[in-house]
């Protein structure tokens, strides 16, 4: 859940196995510049999807994955999100590791964070006043949805969908993972076993795409990364651990 000001443009397109949604206030701007930079946003999405694409044998990186192509010989932007997977995987200690992953390199677990943050830029760059895009409760924002306010997330229950766990304010940044969608796909990247150490995990921070890996590191390794998490500058963990009981770090702004 979000909130948004009463003036907020809203949107949502299936994108990236997931619906991404946008609540874009245009300040100023006419609401058709709005719109088209929405659609911007929108093709930066689909962008990213045609070449990161695990499920796609056809994409830049499941050529990569097979040996079929060289790193050198493909877009820019998967040595891009590579170099980016390095960096989480020195920041996480390892417990965010697209190299341990069966079938080869495997960057779902920052790609779609990186991706809602260049769909975000694209709406900053255009010169909205505020906006919010959930790529399928990974959340990047800028402004304020509404003088005085500040942008709000609802933490969905890992075992009672119609209810949430918690509602936390939202920085710039913040990734959710766990197992209650899409049932036990975390593999703990050491022992390359299933993880089970977390129903829910969730980071805020400054980026998506670092958040988004952190999410799928504490969602792995559950009370091992949050001390991992809590050193960041500006990255904040939430956990909700298998028997329902919950640890936090500082950082994380609840909203009662």
């Amino acid at each position: 859940m979000t909130t948004t000001g009463p003036s907020a443009i809203r949107h949502a397109e299936p994108v990236m196995g997931t619906v991404v949604s946008f609540a874009v206030a245009p300040g100023g701007r006419p609401d058709r510049a709005a719109a088209q930079a929405i659609e911007a946003a929108c093709d930066l999405l689909h962008q990213a999807d045609a070449t990161f694409s695990t499920w796609d044998s056809r994409s830049p990186v499941s050529r990569l994955r097979r040996g079929e192509a060289a790193l050198s010989d493909l877009p820019a932007a998967v040595a891009d999100v590579l170099e980016l997977c390095q960096e989480a995987r020195r920041a996480s200690g390892g417990w965010f590791d697209p190299w341990a992953m069966p079938g080869g390199v495997d960057p779902t677990g920052l790609v779609k964070g990186w991706a809602v943050e260049q769909a975000l830029t694209a709406l900053r760059e255009a010169g909205m006043a505020a906006a919010m895009v959930n790529g399928g409760g990974d959340l990047a924002v800028f402004g304020a949805p509404a003088p005085g306010q500040a942008w709000r997330a609802g933490i969905r229950h890992p075992w009672r969908p119609a209810a949430l766990a918690a509602i936390v304010e939202v920085p710039a940044a913040l990734a959710t993972s766990g197992s209650y969608e899409r049932g036990p796909h975390l593999l703990n990247p050491f022992t390359r076993q299933p993880a089970t150490h977390a129903a829910s995990a969730t980071v805020t921070g400054p980026s998506l795409a670092l958040a988004d890996a952190l999410a799928t590191a504490l969602a792995t390794g559950g009370d091992d990364v949050l001390d991992i998490v809590s050193a960041l500058d500006g990255y904040a963990g939430y956990l909700i651990r298998q028997d329902g009981s919950e640890a936090t770090t500082p950082g994380i702004s609840f909203v009662s």
